[in-house]
């Protein structure tokens, strides 16, 4: 389980952004703090954080012309197997205009993610 660096979404192939949306569902749903060594990071944040990188999929899957459930486009929604997160959850240490929404996401983490891809066949 990855998250792709904020820059490299609109240049993912289709099974890559649609693999994304699906680990974002997960992630928000009943992954939310377990325990994964590539997406530990997450869980410092706000689950606000992971909304807004998840947003950031969804906006390119529709500029694509891919449909996904509009219920994950709510920041408390979870999916359906999980309650939604209460308000006080989403609002600790949240920033709404941080770029890149995740720090982690720096200029090494990009070049380790490009590296990822080419190791798969995939050149951008």
């Amino acid at each position: 389980m990855r998250l792709w660096h904020e820059q490299l979404l609109a240049k993912l192939p289709r099974q890559q952004l649609l693999g994304q949306h699906r680990e974002c569902c997960a992630l928000r749903g009943n992954g939310w703090g377990k325990n994964h060594r590539t997406v530990n990071y997450v869980f410092n944040y706000s689950p606000y954080k992971l909304y807004q990188y998840h947003m950031k999929v969804i906006e390119e899957m529709k500029r694509r012309g891919y449909k996904n459930d509009s219920l994950w486009e709510g920041p408390f929604y979870r999916g359906k197997a999980c309650p939604p997160f209460k308000s006080e959850q989403l609002i600790k240490k949240s920033s709404t205009d941080e770029n890149p929404i995740y720090p982690e996401h720096n200029q090494e983490y990009l070049q380790e993610c490009i590296q990822n891809l080419a190791e798969k066949g995939i050149s951008l």
